[in-house]
């Protein structure tokens, strides 16, 4: 049977529905730090922190000695096929590949994220895509809590990352389940003040301030799955540290080669990603737990 050529895959175009779902459903392809790959593989630089000495006139500038080293982002493929009737593509009112696309990327961008923050599995290139922000971080990064999200869990979790030398104001952002929201919206500070503030007209959720995506694949899980079941997360962290390879698309290609018997055409949809942490130190995690 011939092949279609690869050249005729369809990119997803910015500000498209397929584009616009993702970015809402992904925390991370919206937050994390992009990073365009021309190869499978691809190394970045990881560097600690370096040093600034004040040098007199005339003095010898002091070599600073930072720790350097690799991230190294393998990309993996998300793709999926879906069997349509050429009848449905003829006669259908609603546009059925429009709608199975809007419908796969609200998959896709539940899955990349459970296999960015979530998966406790080893990596495999799998089942488990990437070492996920939950597996990198050390156990001193973490808080776990059986109850109720209170305030000081939550400044706790906070403190993690601001002790960091890797915290930054302005690279801040949270990633939080959206079963969090109804127990955030009852906390309060000192002053009997909501930390927690809902955005209206466009603008982000904030808890302390600091912007607040929710994700649902902000889970545990052992494998990567869009729909993952384990223990609800809550991460803070630099999000220049979320190192998100970005090798093609979202994009679909629609074949009739499978199909011509049956006048049944194939859409596949992928988009291939590559994913690393840049320093674990840069995280803090709230893990709500059955009991912690």
């Amino acid at each position: 049977m011939a092949r279609t050529n690869a050249d005729d895959w369809v990119p997803e175009e910015y500000g498209s529905e397929v584009i616009t779902r993702v970015n809402q459903n992904s925390a991370i392809e919206a937050f994390a730090r992009r990073i365009k790959m021309t190869s499978d593989t691809m190394k970045v630089p990881r560097i600690g922190a370096i040093g600034v000495n004040v040098v007199p006139k005339g003095g010898i500038y002091t070599d600073a000695e930072p720790v350097l080293d690799n991230a190294l982002l393998d990309t993996v493929k998300f793709g999926t096929t879906v069997t349509i009737a050429e009848e449905d593509l003829d006669d259908a009112i609603v546009n059925i590949v429009a709608a199975a696309q809007a419908e796969w990327a609200v998959s896709y961008a539940r899955e990349l994220d459970n296999a960015c923050l979530g998966v406790t599995g080893t990596q495999n290139g799998t089942t488990v895509p990437f070492t996920s922000v939950y597996k990198a971080v050390g156990s001193g990064q973490k808080i776990a809590t059986a109850g109720a999200v209170t305030y000081a869990k939550l400044s706790d979790t906070m403190a993690l990352y601001e002790g960091s030398t890797f915290a930054n104001d302005a690279d801040t952002v949270i990633i939080a389940h959206p079963s969090f929201k109804a127990g955030l919206r009852g906390v309060m500070d000192d002053n009997h003040r909501p930390i927690f503030i809902e955005g209206v007209a466009g603008t982000p959720n904030t808890l302390f301030g600091v912007p607040v995506a929710f994700s649902y694949g902000a889970k545990t899980s052992a494998t990567a799955t869009d729909a993952p079941n384990g223990n609800p997360l809550l991460i803070i962290g630099n999000r220049q540290h979320l190192l998100l390879g970005v090798r093609s698309g979202p994009e679909s290609l629609l074949s009739y080669d499978a199909g011509f018997r049956s006048d049944e055409p194939v859409l596949k949809m992928r988009a291939r990603r590559a994913f690393s942490v840049g320093r674990t130190e840069s995280f803090g995690i709230l893990e709500v737990t059955a009991g912690a």
